[in-house]
């Protein structure tokens, strides 16, 4: 299967950007695919800009997974990065994907999983979720205070 991924790809798999754990993060998020075995984190650290909007200042990953799972965090942390956080949020899978030049079909799923792992670390910044991804609006386990 490692042949079927690009050089771009292999490369950011080889020599990930933004890799690691981010202490006292504003924001995680974590998603994962039981059928794959991926599993996700985002870290997101929060400013304001010069208008007083807020961006995504810094931004960390950790990825358990295949060569494509570890690319698309990357390259997603890449894409966030300095954005405002209204902007970041309208990265997709298709926008991962072609920033990488393509992946494999049998392995999108990898780019949708960092879409949602950083809209889930939004979703955490904003109080939307624990930092367990328990829901704390609305979902058994979370509560409205």
């Amino acid at each position: 299967m490692i042949n079927s991924y690009n050089k771009k790809v292999l490369e950011i798999f080889k020599n990930p950007m933004n890799m690691g754990e981010m202490k006292n993060a504003d924001g995680v998020g974590k998603v994962g695919n039981p059928r794959c075995g991926d599993v996700m984190y985002i870290y997101i650290r929060v400013s304001k800009n010069k208008k007083g909007e807020e961006i995504i200042k810094d931004i960390k990953f950790q990825t358990l997974g295949c060569p494509a799972a570890i690319a698309t965090s990357s390259m997603m942390t890449e894409l966030a990065k300095g954005k405002k956080i209204e902007d970041a949020l309208k990265i997709t899978n298709k926008d991962v994907a072609d920033a990488l030049g393509k992946l494999p079909p049998i392995k999108m799923h990898c780019s949708n999983l960092a879409a949602d792992a950083l809209k889930k670390a939004v979703d955490n910044y904003q109080g939307k979720f624990t930092k367990d991804n328990e829901c704390v609006r609305c979902c058994s386990g979370g509560s409205n205070s």
